[in-house]
């Protein structure tokens, strides 16, 4: 499954059913792009159970205020609409996987 761009006018839409798991990351972040390939490899092993959506914070800071995005990557678990669990900085494949199918 594709990784879905969210946006400040998009997001409510892409966290409104399910399991969402929300990257909070920009471009100039090192770590954001560290993970970003994590997040390639887990979207295809997730299919079915949770969808990916990537947030610029730099063009929607509306969404990352409103969530309290303070340091990039943050990851934000999403179970139809509301925050469950959140994770701050580079994660392993594996413990985004085991951190999605604690909610699932």
């Amino acid at each position: 499954m594709a990784i879905i761009t969210g946006t400040d006018q998009t997001f409510g839409d892409n966290i409104k059913e399910g399991l969402v798991l929300v990257d909070f990351w920009a471009p100039w972040c090192g770590p954001c792009k560290m993970i970003a390939p994590v997040l390639e490899e887990l979207s295809g092993e997730i299919e079915g159970k949770a969808t990916i959506v990537k947030v610029d914070v730099d063009n929607n800071q509306e969404t990352a205020g409103k969530f309290g995005i303070m340091s990039i990557p943050t990851l934000v678990l999403f179970k139809d609409g509301e925050p469950v669990d959140k994770v701050v900085g580079f994660q392993p494949k594996e413990a985004l996987a085991k951190l999605i199918e604690k909610h699932a």
